[in-house]
């Protein structure tokens, strides 16, 4: 399994910095979430990782190696990741779009088919298969997408806000299949707007949260450390409470009573 590692990471963007000495490691099977207020830098970081940002100073190593270094096959098969906003262009099935996502692979076409429907059959999008992606709604893009990015069967897996664009039911639906990834072996980095979802993953002790603002890391902690609502309140400006439910703990903003 590989390790992803931000050494020192900061990035920017003409006089703007998006992320100011960053340093985080996501070890083989760890989930960690991300969380933060809008341009706190969290797709900033994905994007570095993949290669798509370039850092200002510092590195991403990816499996020891510069992630930089590595050519677009050899990434593929180290990391994967499901963006927020998917772009739909080219009016191809779903199967092809699945398929597609296989390209490291040395397979015939009709294997890759094959493979694309089990992805498709795993997130609950079979019925999309011979359907364009240019004329499904933004919901069952995003299910697609996921049936991509499980395809790629990479060891390590990016989420920005998987949930996006979803009815609540598919939304614990997604929470539960990321457990399911990450039970499997894969090492999962998520970007979450809403704690309350990692309960879907499972093994809540296992999980951490990692809060950024203004490009900067702000805090690292255990999902049941007892500290967390009091750094996620500091994180957005808001008092939070936690509210213990028979099984779980909840975390929300603290109400205000009216005068």
């Amino acid at each position: 399994m590989s390790e992803l590692e931000f050494v020192d990471l900061s990035v920017k963007l003409g006089q703007r910095t998006l992320l100011d000495h960053v340093s985080l490691r996501l070890a083989p099977g760890e989930f960690v979430a991300l969380i933060g207020p809008n341009g706190a830098g969290k797709t900033t970081l994905l994007k570095a990782a993949l290669a798509l940002r370039t850092p200002s100073s510092g590195s991403v190593r990816l499996a020891n190696a510069e992630v930089s270094a590595l050519d677009a096959k050899a990434r593929a098969a180290l990391i994967a990741w499901l963006p927020q906003h998917i772009r739909a262009e080219e009016p191809v099935t779903s199967l092809e779009s699945v398929a597609a996502a296989r390209y490291r692979f040395r397979e015939s076409h009709a294997d890759s088919r094959r493979a694309a429907a089990r992805a498709l059959d795993r997130v609950g999008a079979s019925q999309y298969a011979e359907r364009r992606v240019t004329e499904l709604s933004g919901g069952e893009r995003q299910r697609v997408a996921f049936a991509c990015l499980i395809a790629q069967e990479a060891d390590i897996l990016l989420f920005d806000e998987p949930a996006n664009h979803l009815d609540p039911a598919q939304q614990l639906d997604i929470y539960r299949l990321l457990g399911e990834l990450w039970r499997e072996g894969r090492s999962i980095l998520c970007i979450n707007h809403d704690v309350n979802l990692l309960h879907q993953v499972g093994d809540a002790a296992r999980l951490r949260v990692v809060g950024l603002r203004a490009g900067k890391l702000v805090f690292d902690a255990a999902f049941d450390a007892p500290a967390l609502p009091e750094q996620i309140g500091t994180l957005f400006g808001v008092e939070m409470e936690s509210v213990q439910g028979s099984e779980q703990r909840f975390l929300m903003p603290r109400s205000r009573s009216k005068s």
